[in-house]
């Protein structure tokens, strides 16, 4: 009798429990019912920013499922993000996307989200009319071997033989947020910025800088893409179903700023005002949007010849081998 009395109350207990490891989250266990999508308040990024403004992931997703957003000041707070499974997915330089994969983290490129728009800007005022002039002087860049620094140290050592004290080079490098280079030119901190739009421009119209190296110069500026979009490769292999989907509403965004131009600046004006407080203006916009290919495809070649450079300039210790990182069955 004993014995039947304890099946009658651990059955319920063991149905429980098989319940709720059935409710599974974004890992791929299971029909997920929250995921959360991560982007920069970078005019390369306005995929996101169209996605989340217009709803698009909701349109592609599960009904029902509840769709976050998280915003990064930098690829390498974004990628943690990845690895721990904080974000599901979203919008990174191709820099620290690579640079982690050749350090053991797990991820996979699935699209592109633009390319261009990296600006190298003189500050007013800092005594430098062109490259060589950098002898001696400070840049900054977003994080140390980001994109933008990548892009800006290879020209400098292919193209004028000068590269950055952390090799032995005759350059200072500091970093910083991207939103504040316009003050740190004002107040003379800096001589030179790697500026990803819109803030190049940004600097444009307040008069605190020019234009030393434009787009097509900068090394790999219309190649590369300058954001591409990433997930772990644990979800691409758990549940390709919801990559499927999350990549159909990064598509249907790009398709839609291509399509609808003006009413995407007006997003990405909002949307950049919302996250950083600052309010750019349409003549800020327009000038950065000239800069930019919002697009989702996405060439592994062009990722592999960056990888090389920033091996070269020793932000990488072994030669990168990005062959898995590419994964383009969910664009075509």
């Amino acid at each position: 009798m004993r014995k039947i009395w304890v099946l009658f109350v651990l059955l319920p207990l063991i149905g429980f429990l098989a319940a709720c490891g059935s409710d599974a989250g974004a890992n791929g266990e299971g029909d997920s019912k929250e995921i959360t999508i991560g982007y920069f308040p970078n005019i390369n990024h306005v995929a996101g920013m169209v996605a989340e403004e217009k709803d698009l992931y909701s349109e592609t997703l599960p009904d029902g499922t509840t769709v976050n957003y998280q915003y990064f000041p930098d690829g390498s707070s974004f990628m943690t993000a990845i690895e721990t499974g904080d974000i599901q997915g979203g919008l990174v330089g191709p820099g620290p996307a690579m640079n982690h994969f050749t350090s053991g983290a797990k991820i996979n490129v699935v699209a592109a989200g633009s390319t261009g728009g990296t600006v190298i800007m003189a500050r007013n005022g800092a005594d430098i009319e062109s490259p060589e002039d950098m002898v001696g002087k400070t840049f900054i860049s977003p994080r140390v071997g980001c994109t933008h620094d990548v892009q800006f140290e290879t020209l400098m050592k292919e193209e004028y033989g000068i590269t950055s004290s952390r090799i032995d080079g005759e350059m200072k490098h500091v970093t910083g947020k991207p939103a504040t280079y316009a003050s740190m030119f004002e107040a003379g901190k800096v001589d030179v910025a790697t500026v990803p739009e819109p803030w190049a421009s940004s600097i444009e119209a307040e008069g605190n800088g020019t234009v030393l190296i434009d787009t097509p110069d900068v090394a790999y500026g219309e190649t590369l893409p300058a954001a591409v979009f990433v997930t772990s490769q644990e979800l691409v292999n758990d549940n390709p179903e919801m990559v499927e989907n999350i990549v159909e509403a990064h598509k249907n965004a790009t398709t839609f700023i291509q399509e609808n131009p003006e009413e995407a600046k007006a997003i990405a004006i909002k949307k950049i005002k919302d996250i950083t407080d600052q309010e750019l203006s349409q003549e800020v916009i327009d000038n950065a949007w000239e800069r930019i290919d919002f697009t989702y495809e996405v060439e592994e070649k062009h990722l592999q010849d960056f990888a090389n450079s920033s091996y070269d300039l020793g932000f990488l210790e072994e030669k990168p081998d990005l062959t898995g990182l590419v994964d383009l069955s969910f664009v075509e």
